[in-house]
């Protein structure tokens, strides 16, 4: 499994309990002012504000909260400027690593990564360095155990979707990021509870690591994810499900 699938993974297995909920309601916020800037302040009209918005939900933020953030993107309350940047690293083992960023301060975001990267193996990249080596795909995943695979692919064909792969009792549908909001339509119009959804940024190649470099790459990616301005980490990196037990083995 690749670098942010696995991420995605471990964090589900970490709970929200151990979730700092004020940062990630910050970031949630954030992804809707911006979207809401680009594409308007309607969720029915705009797939990117849609995402957010559900996102949001999902993580139990007020409706207070989340029509606040659409007007602040739309202009029709004041609110923090905020830009959107991209960074390029590298970490143990070769890994190529995309940063995207939503800040108001573009110089403290460019120090804490630089921070980041270089007390724990990382370095940044010039512009243009690793961005090449990722796509932009949406991903969907539902419970394996609750559903036949045979109606989930039949869904998310009907949506456009280009792939579903199972792993670990877990479909992750793969559509290109137009279809992303189709596929999803349907799955919920036919009752089929989903566990995340998001158009996020594949690797094309991986890097497989050794437990020591994948130790490392896990708490650089942890560190930069949990930076208050990062919105999406996504890296190249590749973690067997041996190399995974033996990590957590001996943090255990």
């Amino acid at each position: 499994m690749s670098g942010h699938s696995k991420w995605s993974k471990i964090k589900r297995k970490k709970g929200s309990a151990d979730a700092a909920r004020g940062r990630l309601f910050s970031k949630l916020i954030k992804a809707i002012t911006i979207a809401a800037r680009h594409g308007g302040g309607d969720p029915s009209t705009n797939a990117r504000l849609r995402t957010a918005v559900d996102e949001a939900k999902s993580n139990n933020m007020p409706w207070d909260n989340i029509e606040r953030a659409m007007k602040r993107g739309t202009g029709e309350i004041d609110g923090q400027a905020l830009e959107e940047v991209t960074y390029e690293a590298y970490g143990p083992g070769g890994v190529a690593i995309l940063i995207e960023v939503v800040t108001d301060n573009r110089n403290r975001a460019t120090s804490e990564i630089r921070h980041v990267l270089s007390r724990l193996n990382g370095t940044l990249g010039t512009s243009g360095s690793v961005a090449w080596q990722f796509t932009a795909q949406g991903v969907i995943t539902v419970d394996a155990k609750k559903y036949d695979e045979d109606t989930i692919i039949a869904y998310a064909l009907e949506g456009g979707a280009t792939d579903v792969k199972t792993e670990d009792d877990v479909y992750y549908i793969i559509t290109a990021p137009e279809n992303f909001s189709k596929v999803k339509e349907i799955l919920q119009t036919n009752k089929i509870d989903t566990l995340s959804g998001e158009v996020t940024k594949i690797a094309q190649n991986t890097v497989p690591l050794g437990d020591k470099d994948a130790e490392k790459v896990l708490k650089l990616y942890e560190a930069l994810d949990n930076l208050d301005d990062v919105q999406h980490v996504y890296a190249n990196f590749d973690i067997s499900e041996e190399v995974m037990e033996k990590i957590s083995t001996e943090a255990g």
